[in-house]
């Protein structure tokens, strides 16, 4: 029987020293049921580095204060780690301005944002909002939501059995009543990478803004929003090696200034009587209240990081890792992946005759190996493909091919035990 072991493993064109950056990661030296950890549940959340790590504690033991308000020295030295932050996620996505980065709490909070803010005013009865069939729930309830509220229309685009969206029939839902497009760019079930550019060129053409839910692709593609010329780019930073509770919204500035404020409280407003609020400019007109500081610094140095890892780098890695773990899954009798789109970052989701996806995952536990099991936040996606979970591994540039090898002995083992 054909195992990983089989595979030659490719030469890698870049000089990726795996070894050192593993040790960049305190928690890839843990053991799980005496075994050496393989944590292949990056598309849920990414392990974090010491640097991020340490950039929290740092802030929380020499610098902790509130931001923006303040005048004494802590305050001034939280708001300069803070508002140095958004810079470097400017830069990050190539935004033309800092003031096009608005701080939330991750992806589902920056799409929430803008349904509630862009799409209220913009979307009325009649409407339609147009997304794909592979979209997280969180790219999903938002709009329809909205849609219920405005007697709008939530509109899908099709996908086929390789998990690749129709570009044609996708066109084709692009009508005078589409007031917005909004599509995944990686795809957390499946791994596709949408063909964004092409979407957006679409799209506008019919004067149809853009939203493009990055929370997957953030960390594993260099992304640019002035040459995609998005309208709305989301990400998560506890996808990307940083913290939970921190995201962003990047918006083109002329809409962010048009759309109202999401949330009302400190910190958004210029002036508050009882008579009347006048609200604050961008960025602060959508971030109220005390933000998530220490979770801000530590994205900005989970940006640090990977800048100095480099994307020339870690994606010729991973998609080598990528094409060798497909190559030994693909040969296991009994294992069918889920998703095979030409063009896919780092996610395998497969499904193993006769075996549920959450004992197939409890086995693998036992061997140390994370993965994740379920429908993965993507529920009309599993019924697309007629199954009711799968069972994701999802790769990160820590990753290592001998860990595929684990993965793939692991699922043997599953084979014996519940086979």
């Amino acid at each position: 029987m054909a195992t990983a072991h089989d595979l030659v493993r490719p030469a890698t064109r870049s000089a990726f020293d795996i070894a050192r950056v593993r040790e960049d990661f305190p928690i890839l030296k843990e053991k799980i049921h005496g075994k050496p950890l393989v944590y292949f549940d990056n598309a849920a959340t990414s392990q974090k580095p010491r640097s991020v790590i340490e950039a929290e504690q740092r802030f929380y033991l020499t610098e902790c204060s509130n931001v923006h308000r303040g005048v004494h020295y802590l305050s001034e030295q939280a708001t300069q780690a803070y508002e140095a932050a958004r810079g470097k996620v400017q830069r990050f996505l190539n935004a033309r301005d800092a003031r096009e980065i608005i701080f939330v709490r991750g992806t589902t909070e920056a799409i929430n944002l803008v349904a509630s803010s862009y799409g209220r005013k913009n979307v009325q009865a009649g409407d339609e909002v147009v997304i794909t069939a592979m979209e997280h729930h969180s790219n999903i309830v938002p709009w329809q939501i909205l849609c219920e509220e405005k007697g709008a229309k939530l509109r899908v685009a099709p996908i086929n059995d390789d998990g690749e969206l129709i570009f044609e029939e996708f066109e084709k839902l692009l009508t005078s009543r589409t007031r917005l497009v909004a599509v995944v760019h990686i795809s957390n079930a499946l791994g596709t990478i949408n063909p964004v550019q092409r979407i957006i060129e679409a799209a506008h053409r019919r004067n149809i803004p853009v939203l493009l839910d990055g929370a997957q692709a953030a960390a594993h593609l260099k992304v640019d929003v002035r040459e995609l010329d998005c309208d709305f780019y989301t990400l998560s930073g506890h996808k990307l090696y940083g913290p939970t509770g921190i995201g962003v919204l990047y918006g083109k500035a002329r809409l962010l200034e048009a759309m109202p404020p999401y949330q009302g409280g400190g910190d958004m407003i210029s002036s508050v009587s009882f008579e009347k609020t006048t609200y604050n400019v961008i960025p602060a007109k959508f971030e109220a209240g005390t933000p998530n500081i220490a979770g801000t610094i530590g994205l900005g140095a989970a940006i640090d990081y990977v800048n100095q890892i480099g994307f020339e780098n870690l994606a010729p890695y991973e998609h080598e890792l990528l094409e060798y773990a497909t190559e030994a899954l693909a040969r296991i009798p009994g294992v069918r992946l889920i998703g095979t789109a030409k063009e896919k970052a780092a996610v395998l989701s497969f499904v193993m005759d006769g075996l549920h996806p959450h004992d197939v995952g409890t086995v693998l536990d036992q061997e140390g190996i994370a993965v994740r099991t379920g429908h993965h936040c993507a529920q009309p996606l599993m019924d697309r493909f007629g199954v009711p979970a799968t069972t994701r591994a999802s790769l990160a540039f820590y990753n290592s091919f001998e860990e595929v090898d684990a993965l793939v002995k692991g699922i043997q083992k599953v084979k014996e035990i519940l086979g």
